[in-house]
């Protein structure tokens, strides 16, 4: 585990900005880092998870492998970050590999072999990228190699996935790196650990809350906002102070268009949250816009949007994140436009979404 644990004192008197699970949207990172003023005198760690699911891995590979040269900026690798490996792999690993290229159209593999002209289906042979890669792709096979699984410093640690041991030297690598639900289990430092892959809406049950969740007790920060994975997702931007007390504060970015509130919302109320691994629903009457559905599990009732109806991998039907929480909105309020449908907007307001029926005045 030693070779994959970098140590450092992080300086004082710098901003350290924390960031995890791009998973290759270069346009929510290069907006996080705009919104938050990032400047060469910040330090930037990005907490894992850079790559795949999104549109634009590489593009953020190469991104981050610049900055990495000219600033003080620590990158980690997280479950979704290891392609160095496709190299050393053989048999079934590679077979895996391929399968997952060719149900994968943005894997950053398929990305590189189309930047080289390749386009790969699962008829192509494996020693053909393996050899595509080695002549042109080294430089970001090796950084992404190079990459720690934690960051430890004095006062802080960074990991993707979350350490459940007593101690750094004691982590598992596989698991720091994808450490499922991290927030429920009762592992601690003895100081702050900041980790993402779990994003953190999944964490609760009634509402759709994509803040960063702080457990003083444990030492505990957990980031990840959903990026790409959620239609409301979010990047977080963790900003530990310069004087490196326990002042955090966050910020994010989104690119749904703002609008202030011109009208009041009571909110509050039986709310919901179906999501990702428990999306099992039945439909009771379906609709143009909406149909009113019953979750599998809970018997719970909701009016879902139609659009977010899909057959379900094992038949039946699943549905993507869905919320029937009402929004307390008051005049002048901030609000995120994420859909506007015949009853009000989907919005999401300081990291919450839900439902606000009023009026809006566009930012």
């Amino acid at each position: 585990m030693r070779e994959l644990v970098e140590t450092a004192a992080l300086p004082r008197g710098r901003r350290i900005l924390v960031i995890s699970d791009i998973h290759g949207n270069l346009p929510y990172l290069l907006g996080a880092l705009d919104k938050v003023g990032y400047t060469p005198a910040d330090v930037l760690i990005v907490d894992g998870d850079f790559l795949e699911k999104g549109e634009q891995s590489l593009d953020t590979l190469h991104f981050l492998m610049g900055l990495c040269e000219k600033y003080c900026v620590y990158v980690l690798r997280g479950n979704c970050d290891g392609w160095h490996q496709v190299l050393d792999w053989q048999g079934e690993s590679l077979r895996r590999t391929m399968a997952y290229m060719a149900a994968h159209p943005d894997c950053v593999l398929r990305q590189m072999c189309r930047r080289q002209g390749l386009e790969t289906d699962e008829t192509t042979p494996p020693e053909t990228v393996q050899a595509l890669l080695r002549a042109h792709f080294m430089p970001e096979l090796d950084f992404l190699r190079a990459r720690p699984v934690i960051l430890d410093t004095p006062n802080y640690t960074f990991v993707h996935g979350g350490i459940s041991a007593g101690s750094v030297a004691e982590a598992e690598p596989k698991k720091c790196m994808k450490n499922d639900a991290f927030m429920r289990q009762d592992w601690s430092l003895g100081k702050w650990q900041i980790v993402g892959h779990w994003p953190v809406m999944l964490y609760r049950e009634d509402i759709t809350d994509a803040k960063p969740i702080l457990d003083p007790r444990r030492k505990v920060i957990s980031i990840d906002g959903g990026c790409v994975l959620k239609d409301d997702g979010q990047l977080n931007v963790l900003i530990i102070p310069y004087d490196g007390s326990e002042d955090f504060r966050w910020n994010w970015y989104d690119p749904f268009p703002t609008a202030t509130a011109r009208t009041a919302q009571t909110g509050g109320g039986s709310s919901y949250y179906i999501r990702w691994g428990d999306n099992a629903v039945e439909v009771l009457e379906r609709g143009e816009e909406f149909s009113r559905c019953r979750h599998v599990r809970t018997g719970y009732e909701m009016d879902i949007l139609t659009d977010f109806l899909q057959p379900g991998p094992a038949g039946g039907t699943v549905v993507n994140d869905s919320t029937d929480y009402r929004l307390p909105v008051a005049p002048g309020d901030e609000l995120a436009l994420v859909r506007q449908t015949n009853r009000g907007w989907l919005c999401k307001r300081d990291g919450v979404t839900g439902w606000y029926a009023g009026e809006v005045e566009l930012t």
